[in-house]
C-alpha cells in the first residue's frame, strides 16, 4: 500500500513541476532558516555546560550603590583570600586575572599574542579544563611555571615536548611550561590559553594585586566559588557576603560596596556583567524560526488548495471506484512527505553552504552534522514530521471529502474547497511578518546609523591607536617625538584608554573639604596633557592639564560637576579632590562626551596624567597618504618595541564595535526579512492562481461584455489591497510595541516616526504589486473563447 502512495504520489508531482518546484523551494528556505537558527540557538545554550558541578559554580560580582546601581564581574583583590580563609561554605575558591593578547615569545623570531590568564590552582578543580601532559596535582602551584592548550603547544614547539620548555610573557616575565591543556571547546566563554600561577602576578601587574587595597578593582580580576552541595547560594548572598563587607569596609564603604554570587549559567546571558548575548534575543530568533517555517507552510497550503478544484475530477473517479476518505487522505499526505522529504535534503544542503557566512556573521564557530549531533537530529525528525502534518493535513482532508458526484461533474463549489476565508488569514499572517521584520530592520538600521554618526563629543575620525608595552617615561618621550615627525601626523598623545570604551571602571570620589565621599561614584582616565587636543575635547572652565607623569591635576566632566551641587562650572576650579585614594586639584572642566556607547547616559568622570598607566597611543593623522604614514608608524614602533607585536587599529572602528551585537542582529533580521518576503509572495502567488482558477469564466464573460484589462488586473488587486491593508494594521501596534522596547535600551535613541511604517507597507506594496500582476496579467490577457466554450 505504502509503496503504491508512493509511486502515485511521485507522478503526481512530477506531472505538476512548477507546483512542485514552488513548494520545495519554500520549504527548503523555511526549513533551512529553522535550522540555522536551531543551531544557533543550541550553541549558545549550551555554553560551560561541560563543567562537572556546574549547578554549584557562582562568580562573585561587585554592585556599587551610589546614586544608581553599577555592576562589574571585578572584585577586590583580597576578596577570595578573605572567603578562602574565613568561611567554610566553598569547597574550592579561584582567583583568576584574564589579561587579554599578551605577547608570549620563544625567541625574537617566534612570538604570538595569546590571552593569559593568572590563576590560582583550584580554578583547575572548579572548571573542566583538563590536562593532557603534567600533573594536575601540582599545576599552577610552583611560581614561574605555565600551562598552555595543545593549540599554543603545536604553534610554538610543533611536533617537540612542550614540558620543560621557556616562554617570555611580555618580554619581562619567564615562565618553564609543566603541563598541556586539552583545547578549549568553543562553547566557553574563557578562552584564555596560556595560564600563569596567581602569585607570578604581583611581578607581572602589580597594581592589580594590591594585597589590602579593598575600595578598587579591575572587570578582568575575578573570583569564582563552588559551594559545598549542602550550602545554598541564598544563604551566601544573605548572610555570607554582607559579613565580608560589614568586616572590611567603613560605615561609608559598606553602603557603597555590595557583593552577590551569580550562577555559571548566566555569565553568557547578564549583559550587565559583560554577557555575551541576552536569552531574549535567542528566543527571538527561535520565533523569527517559527514564523519563516509558519509562513513556508501556509504557502505548501495556499498551493495545494489552488490545484484542489485540478483534482476534483480525479477524486471523484477515485471515490467512485470505491476508494474511502482515508485512503485520499493518506494519498496526499504521502505527497506531502515526498516534498517535504525532498526539501529537508536541499534544506540540510543549504544550511552547511550557508553555514561559514553565519559563523563569520557572529564570530562563531557552530558547527552542522546531523549524524554526530543527536539533538539536530530529532530536531530535524520532529520538524519533518510537523511541516509533513501541518501542510497536508488540510489540504488532504478537503479533497478526501468531495462529493463524487459533483467532482465528477466539475460542479464544485469555492466552499468545497476550503473558501477564501481561511487563505486570507493565512496570506494576512504571512505579509503581517514580512512588514514586522521590515519595520523592525528600518528601525535598528537607523539607531545604529544614528548611533554611529552622531556627535559624541570628541574627534574619532583619523585617529591610529598603538599598544604601548613598556610605558616607561623615556620610551614614551622617545616614541611620541619619532611618531610626531612622521608625514601627515597632526598630534600624538599617550593614555590607558581612548574617549569611548566599552568599559570603564568607576571609584570612589571625595570633593574638596567634604567630610564623606560622594554618594555617586566617577569612571576615572588617564591621559597625557595632549589627550585634550588629539581628541578636540572642549574645556568649559579652567584650563588642560599641565604636562606631568603623576597625579596632581584633574578635569572633570560637566555631568561631575552638576552631581556636585555647584551652581557653576567655576566653582570647582582649584579645589581639591581625592579620587581613587589619590588627592590632587581640579583645574577644569571638560564638556560632556560619550565615553561609552549611546545605551548609557553620560555618567561622572575625570582625566587625569598617570603614567603608570598609559597602555595605548593616539596619533591624528592626515588620512590623505595612509599606507605611507601607517608604514612609518611601524617602522619606529618595531624599532622601540622589537620583542612585541605590532598592531593598530583605528578609533571609529572601535566604537563601531560597540553595537557590534546589534550589528549582527540586523544582519540576520535583514536576511530573514528577505526570505520572509519572498516566501510570502510564493504564498501570494498560490492565491492569485486559485483566484484565476475561480474566476476563468467570470473573466471571460466580463471581456466579452466589454471589460478592459485595467479593470481585470484591478479584480484582483483589490482583494490584496485589503489583505495588504490588514496585514499593516496587525503589524503596525505590535512592530511599535517590540522596537520602542528594544529602543529604550539606549539612552539616546531616534524617535519613532510615521515614516519607517509608511516606507515599511511601501515596500510590501510594490512587491505584492508585482506578484499579482505577474499572475493575474496572464487570466487577464486569456481569450475568452476559450474559457466560454463549453458554456
Amino acid at each position: 500500500m505504502l509503496s503504491n502512495y508512493v509511486r502515485i504520489a511521485w507522478r503526481k508531482l512530477n506531472r505538476h513541476k512548477s507546483y512542485t518546484l514552488i513548494n520545495v523551494v519554500s520549504l527548503s528556505l523555511g526549513i533551512a532558516c529553522a535550522i540555522l537558527i536551531f543551531t544557533l540557538v543550541n550553541y549558545h545554550l549550551s555554553f560551560d555546560t561541560f563543567h562537572a558541578h556546574q549547578d554549584r559554580i557562582y562568580r562573585i560580582y561587585t554592585e556599587l550603590h551610589t546614586d544608581k546601581i553599577t555592576y562589574s564581574t571585578g572584585v577586590p583583590n583580597p576578596m577570595g583570600e578573605a572567603f578562602r580563609k574565613g568561611y567554610s561554605v566553598a569547597d574550592k575558591v579561584g582567583r583568576i586575572a584574564f589579561l587579554k593578547k599578551r605577547v608570549v615569545s620563544l625567541s625574537p623570531e617566534k612570538k604570538f599574542e595569546q590571552d593569559v590568564a593568572f590563576a590560582d590552582s583550584e580554578f583547575l578543580d572548579i572548571f573542566n579544563f583538563p590536562l593532557v601532559q603534567g600533573n594536575p596535582k601540582t599545576a599552577l602551584q610552583d611560581r614561574n611555571t605555565a600551562l598552555i592548550t595543545e593549540r599554543v603547544a603545536k604553534q610554538y614547539f610543533g611536533d617537540k615536548d612542550p614540558i620543560g620548555q621557556i616562554l617570555h610573557i611580555d618580554g619581562s616575565l619567564i615562565v618553564k611550561v609543566t603541563g598541556v591543556l586539552k583545547d578549549l571547546p568553543a562553547t566557553t566563554d574563557f578562552r584564555s590559553e596560556v595560564y600563569l600561577p596567581y602569585d607570578n602576578l604581583q611581578e607581572h601587574s602589580p597594581w592589580l594585586v594590591e594585597k589590602d587595597w579593598w575600595v578598587g578593582f579591575n572587570k578582568e580580576m575575578q573570583c569564582f566559588i563552588r559551594l559545598k552541595p549542602d550550602v545554598s547560594a541564598e544563604v551566601v548572598d544573605a548572610k555570607i557576603l554582607p559579613a565580608i563587607t560589614d568586616k572590611y569596609y567603613d560605615k561609608a564603604n559598606a553602603k557603597l560596596f555590595h557583593f552577590n554570587l551569580q550562577p555559571l549559567s548566566d555569565v553568557h546571558f547578564n549583559p550587565k556583567l559583560r554577557g555575551y548575548t541576552e536569552k531574549k534575543n535567542l528566543w527571538t530568533f527561535a520565533l523569527i524560526g517559527l514564523f519563516l517555517v509558519v509562513t513556508a507552510c501556509v504557502n505548501f497550503i495556499n498551493l495545494a488548495t489552488a490545484q484542489a478544484l485540478g483534482r476534483s475530477k480525479e477524486v471523484g473517479v477515485r471515490k467512485a471506484l470505491g476508494s474511502e476518505r482515508g485512503a485520499l487522505f493518506w494519498q496526499f499526505i504521502t505527497e506531502t512527505a515526498l516534498i517535504a522529504g525532498l526539501a529537508m535534503i536541499i534544506a540540510v544542503a543549504l544550511a552547511y553552504l550557508l553555514l561559514p557566512f553565519v559563523n563569520q556573521w557572529f564570530d562563531i564557530q557552530l558547527v552542522l552534522n546531523p549524524l554526530a549531533d543527536a539533538q539536530l537530529l530529532a530536531f530535524l525528525v520532529g520538524l519533518l514530521l510537523i511541516v509533513v502534518f501541518c501542510s497536508g493535513a488540510y489540504p488532504g482532508l478537503i479533497l478526501a471529502r468531495f462529493q463524487p458526484v459533483l467532482a465528477l461533474k466539475g460542479k464544485l463549489s469555492q466552499r468545497a474547497v476550503g473558501g477564501f476565508s481561511l487563505r486570507k488569514g493565512l496570506v494576512v499572517t504571512q505579509f503581517a511578518i514580512s512588514q514586522l521584520l521590515i519595520i523592525g530592520t528600518l528601525i535598528i538600521t537607523n539607531q545604529l546609523r544614528y548611533s554611529q554618526q552622531a556627535d559624541m563629543g570628541f574627534q574619532k575620525d583619523a585617529i591610529v591607536i598603538l599598544p604601548v608595552p613598556d610605558n616607561k617615561t623615556s620610551k614614551i618621550n622617545t616614541l611620541g617625538t619619532q611618531l610626531s615627525e612622521q608625514a601627515g601626523v597632526e598630534n600624538v598623545t599617550f593614555f590607558d584608554s581612548p574617549p569611548a570604551t566599552e568599559f570603564l571602571a568607576s571609584t570612589s570620589f571625595r570633593f574638596d573639604t567634604r567630610p564623606e565621599n560622594e554618594k555617586f561614584n566617577i569612571s576615572m582616565k588617564a591621559g597625557d596633557h595632549r589627550y585634550i587636543p588629539t581628541f578636540k575635547i572642549p574645556i568649559l572652565a579652567g584650563r588642560n592639564l599641565a604636562p606631568s607623569d603623576t597625579i596632581g591635576e584633574y578635569l572633570l566632566n560637566e555631568t561631575a560637576v552638576k552631581a556636585l551641587g555647584l551652581a557653576s562650572l567655576q566653582d570647582v576650579i582649584g579645589k581639591a579632590a581625592t579620587i581613587n585614594g589619590r588627592k590632587g586639584t581640579i583645574v577644569g572642566v571638560m564638556k560632556d562626551f560619550h565615553f561609552k556607547s549611546f545605551r548609557v547616559a553620560v555618567e561622572p568622570l575625570c582625566l587625569t596624567t598617570w603614567g603608570e598607566l598609559y597602555n595605548s597611543c593616539g596619533v591624528k593623522i592626515n588620512p590623505a597618504n595612509l599606507r605611507t604614514t601607517l608604514a612609518g608608524f611601524e617602522k619606529a614602533w618595531t624599532a622601540m618595541y622589537p620583542s612585541s607585536i605590532y598592531t593598530y587599529r583605528f578609533l571609529d572602528e572601535d566604537i563601531e564595535r560597540f553595537y557590534k551585537l546589534d550589528t549582527m542582529l540586523l544582519r540576520l533580521i535583514q536576511a530573514f526579512a528577505a526570505i520572509a518576503i519572498f516566501v510570502g509572495c510564493l504564498g501570494l502567488y498560490g492565491l492569485v492562481s486559485f483566484m484565476a482558477a475561480q474566476k476563468t469564466k467570470e473573466i471571460g464573460v466580463r471581456k466579452v461584455l466589454g471589460a478592459s484589462t485595467t479593470s481585470i488586473l484591478w479584480l484582483f488587486g483589490k482583494e490584496f489591497s485589503r489583505l495588504l491593508l490588514i496585514a499593516f494594521l496587525l503589524a503596525a501596534p505590535l512592530a511599535w510595541w517590540v522596537m520602542s522596547n528594544w529602543l529604550n535600551s539606549f539612552v539616546y535613541r531616534i524617535e519613532l516616526g510615521a515614516g519607517i511604517f509608511v516606507l515599511a507597507i511601501l515596500i510590501t506594496v510594490l512587491v505584492a504589486l508585482l506578484t499579482v500582476s505577474f499572475r493575474s496579467v496572464k487570466a487577464a490577457l486569456m481569450n475568452p473563447v476559450k474559457t466560454l466554450r463549453t458554456e
